[in-house]
C-alpha cells in the first residue's frame, strides 16, 4: 500500500472527544487550502458513525464555505436531526478557529426493495495494467483519462470527461469506508470539465478556482478497489461560476452514484 493510500485511510479514522464531535486530522504534506473531497469524506465518516450500521447514506448535500487551513486540526459537529423508521438525517458543521469552513446535511436509509432502471454507461473499457505508468500507485487512486492527449491540449473542448479510478491497493470491505473513498474521489475532475470548452482563453494559474457546492446520491453499493468510471459533463458555465454533474460506474456498467458541483471560476480581466 502506498504512504499516501495509507495516510488517507489514517485521516478516515476519525478521533471522538464527545458522543457527537470529532476531530480530524489533515495530510502532512499540504501546504495550501485543504482539498474539498478530504473534508467531505471526513464529514460523512463523522455522521456515519452517529447512525445504525443498518442505515446507509443515499445523498449528501454540501457547501463549502471557507478554505480549510491545513495546519490547524478540524473539529466536526454532528446535529442528529431526525431517526425515522426507514430514514436518519445528520447536520454536520466542520469547524477551525471557531468558524465553519463546510457545512453538509446527509440522509440514511434502511436497505429496501423497489422499483429499479438505470442510465446507461458509455461504452468505454478499463486501462490494461500494463499500460499504467508505475509512478500512478504513489498516489492514493489510480486515475486514467480517456482521449488525455487531447485533453491537453489548449484548445477548446466538448466539456466532457471519461474517468477510471480505483484504490492502488485494497483497502478493507467496510461499505462505510468504500463509500467515503468514493466521496473523496468524487471532487476530481468535476471543476476542470467545466473549464475544458474555453482552454486557450486563461492561465490555470492565474484563475481563482474553488468548489461551492457539492451533492452526491448513492444509488447502490461501492467496491471501492475496482475500476469505477466517472463520466462527467458541463452543461453551463457562467457568472463566475461553472456547474458539473457526474455518474460513477462499475466496470459492469452498473450505476452506482451521482454528483452535481458548482464551484467558482473567476478569470483575471472578466
Amino acid at each position: 500500500m502506498s504512504a499516501k493510500l495509507s495516510e488517507l485511510l489514517g485521516l478516515l479514522d476519525l478521533e471522538q472527544i464527545d458522543s457527537d464531535i470529532f476531530r480530524a486530522s489533515h495530510p502532512r504534506s499540504r501546504t495550501k487550502r485543504l482539498f474539498g473531497g478530504q473534508i467531505m469524506a471526513q464529514a460523512l465518516m463523522a455522521a456515519t458513525r452517529t447512525v445504525d450500521r443498518q442505515r446507509f447514506v443515499h445523498s449528501l448535500h454540501g457547501y463549502f464555505l471557507r478554505p480549510g487551513d491545513p495546519f490547524v486540526a478540524a473539529i466536526i459537529r454532528i446535529e442528529r436531526t431526525r431517526d425515522g423508521g426507514s430514514f436518519s438525517t445528520r447536520r454536520v458543521l466542520v469547524t477551525q478557529r471557531g468558524e465553519t469552513i463546510f457545512s453538509m446535511d446527509a440522509s440514511f436509509q434502511v436497505q429496501q426493495p423497489g422499483l429499479s432502471h438505470q442510465l446507461s454507461m458509455p461504452d468505454l473499457s478499463p486501462p490494461q495494467p500494463e499500460k499504467i505508468p508505475p509512478a500512478l500507485m504513489d498516489a492514493a487512486f489510480v486515475t486514467w483519462r480517456h482521449e488525455f492527449r487531447r485533453l491537453q491540449s489548449e484548445t477548446p473542448q466538448p466539456p466532457e470527461q471519461f474517468v477510471w479510478f480505483k484504490v492502488t491497493a485494497d483497502v478493507p470491505i467496510d461499505p462505510a469506508l468504500h463509500t467515503c473513498l468514493l466521496v473523496y474521489e468524487s471532487d476530481t475532475a468535476l471543476l476542470g470539465t467545466a473549464r475544458l470548452p474555453h482552454r486557450g482563453r486563461y492561465h490555470r494559474d492565474r484563475m481563482q478556482v474553488a468548489s461551492l457546492d457539492h451533492a452526491m446520491w448513492f444509488h447502490r453499493p461501492c467496491d471501492i478497489n475496482q475500476w469505477l468510471l466517472y463520466a462527467i459533463d458541463s452543461p453551463s458555465t457562467g457568472a463566475a461560476r461553472g456547474f458539473t454533474r457526474g455518474s460513477i460506474f462499475t466496470e459492469d456498467g452498473t450505476l452506482i452514484a451521482s454528483t452535481v458541483q458548482e464551484g467558482l471560476i473567476r478569470v483575471p480581466g472578466d
